[in-house]
């Protein structure tokens, strides 16, 4: 019986928790074997190089924040402002995953300010985020200003939120950010 092979998925998750830890640069065959705990061989029966292995993870990154997003919203049905609510709570409830989560989503910003093709492909993904967060706001918002801002503030608060170290005097972030959400919503 042979052995095992690490699943192609579990390298590139692994991949993807290397580069929100450390940057593309901590992402190396090596380590990532170890990681997983297995040899390094088995890597080279999914990926030809290294460089095939951060373009799968970009691939994969991309299709989590939006196909898959997109996807779980629509798939609930309702109007635009429960979908809006329903991708609100899905950012939310992402914000440690190892694919879709912020420090990934930070990580491959980081990256992007050096690499051209990294930064190719993440106005594409922004693009797409936003394009369709305008896609519901414009069901209820009949002035495109206002459409724009709402989603400026939206993606603003996904990318920059944990970054953000104010207080908010008697209330917690949570309470703040279901103010935020509401007024969106109105």
């Amino acid at each position: 019986m042979g052995a095992i092979r690490t699943p192609r998925g579990r390298w590139i998750e692994e991949g993807l928790r290397a580069l929100a830890d450390g940057g593309p640069e901590a992402v190396r065959i090596e380590p990532l074997a170890q990681a997983l705990g297995v040899s390094k061989g088995g890597f080279y029966g999914y990926f030809a190089n290294r460089d095939a292995l951060l373009d799968e993870m970009l691939d994969t990154w991309e299709q989590g924040v939006t196909d898959a997003v997109i996807e779980r919203v629509e798939s609930g049905g309702g109007d635009p402002r429960a979908k809006l609510e329903r991708l609100f709570g899905l950012v939310r409830d992402a914000v440690g995953e190892p694919v879709t989560g912020t420090a990934v989503d930070l990580a491959i910003r980081d990256w992007a300010r050096r690499d051209e093709t990294v930064a190719a492909r993440l106005r594409r993904t922004d693009d797409r985020r936003m394009e369709y967060l305008r896609s519901l706001f414009r069901s209820f918002c009949p002035d495109e200003d206002d459409v724009e801002a709402r989603c400026m503030l939206v993606f603003s608060l996904r990318v920059a939120n944990p970054l953000i170290a104010a207080g908010h005097g008697t209330r917690t972030r949570a309470d703040v950010l279901a103010l935020t959400k509401d007024w969106l919503l109105r």
